[in-house]
């Protein structure tokens, strides 16, 4: 699992009050559930088993599959994780097992404190994320063994880990206006767009290895459709059509073909489509087996994106790959001078 592209949340059992307290990329990453009832937690969680050491502070199998569960939030209603992707999650949940703690670690070196009134809101909001007392109860009592302190000390480790994320990343991940046309101005490859369109088909198959006949009996279908298909006046009507008559899997889409790159049709598709005005609809092409009438719906000359166009999701993206970058940054400072014993 790439570590940058990792979204490292906090692996404890908390839902921070407000909005304004987290950091989008740093929200806490498993809730508890909605009725998290003493039956209901799945044993490994209970489980105590050291997995990891961190400057002499012991994680546990427990703090893993916290990260695990926060990683593929699916698991518990697939009774596990996918056999498949076990070993790369698991790589992944202990990567930012051991980030967390070390986060953590640092904000204690720096002596950083939470003010009693955070803690209280915290704690507040954690509370009305259960549906009633009675549920609150029972997880603190399978998760907490219904300590108050233990609550406590946890609501401040994840703060803690906030507080210092919003110091070392989010208040330095910032774009500016400036810095998103910049880039956009050095980078004029990646804003091409490729000539494409988006079309409907209406096929006749012949079967594989037709006859002469079968060919000819295929064509003759289609062309028999022909006039119904132009007399369609919306893309709707020769959708109705499509998904009545048609031959190919596309009818269950009312033929509709979703936005194709030219370089991705074959060659007398390509053609047709070229002479062809939208609302228009071809004659019969043929593609090997194939007899087809294709209707186009919007033809995309290649170009470039508009700065306003891409403005927004560029800022976006930028800003998600300076956070990820400082994120790493932090991953391997704190490392370097850290004991960490993994197995």
């Amino acid at each position: 699992m790439n570590f940058k592209s990792l979204s490292f949340g906090l692996s404890l059992l908390l839902a921070v009050a407000s909005a304004s307290a987290q950091i989008a990329s740093h929200a806490p990453t498993l809730k508890p559930a909605p009725a998290p009832a003493a039956s209901d937690v799945d044993p490994l969680i209970a489980t105590s088993k050291p997995v990891a050491q961190v400057n002499g502070t012991v994680l546990t199998e427990a703090d893993l599959v916290r990260e695990e569960y926060a990683i593929f939030p699916y698991a518990r209603q697939h009774n596990g994780l996918p056999k498949e992707l076990e070993p790369e999650i698991r790589q992944g949940a202990m990567r930012m097992m051991v980030f967390e703690e070390l986060v953590y670690q640092e904000a204690l070196r720096r002596k950083m404190t939470v003010s009693a009134a955070r803690m209280q809101q915290a704690e507040t909001g954690f509370r009305k994320t259960f549906a009633n007392p009675e549920d609150y109860n029972a997880f603190m009592q399978s998760e907490f063994h219904g300590s108050q302190k233990l609550l406590d000390d946890k609501i401040r480790r994840s703060l803690l880990i906030d507080q210092l994320l919003r110091i070392e990343i989010e208040s330095k991940s910032a774009v500016t206006p400036v810095e998103v046309r910049a880039y956009y101005d050095r980078n004029p490859d990646r804003f091409k767009v490729p000539e494409s369109f988006i079309f409907q088909t209406l096929s006749a198959i012949a079967p594989d290895h037709a006859t002469p006949d079968q060919m000819n009996a295929a064509r003759a279908r289609a062309e028999k459709e022909l006039p119904a298909a132009r007399a369609a006046k919306t893309n709707n009507d020769f959708g109705l059509l499509a998904e009545k008559v048609s031959d190919d899997d596309y009818r269950v889409m009312e033929g509709q073909h979703q936005s194709t790159p030219a370089d991705q049709l074959p060659p007398q598709v390509l053609q047709a489509l070229r002479s062809m005005k939208v609302g228009g609809v071809s004659n019969v092409v043929q593609v090997g087996q194939v007899f087809t009438i294709l209707r186009l719906n919007q033809h995309t000359p290649a170009g470039k994106e508009k700065f306003e166009d891409v403005r927004v999701k560029l800022a976006r993206n930028l800003q998600q790959k300076k956070t990820n970058d400082l994120r790493a940054a932090l991953d391997e400072r704190l490392r370097r001078g850290a004991h960490i014993e993994e197995p």
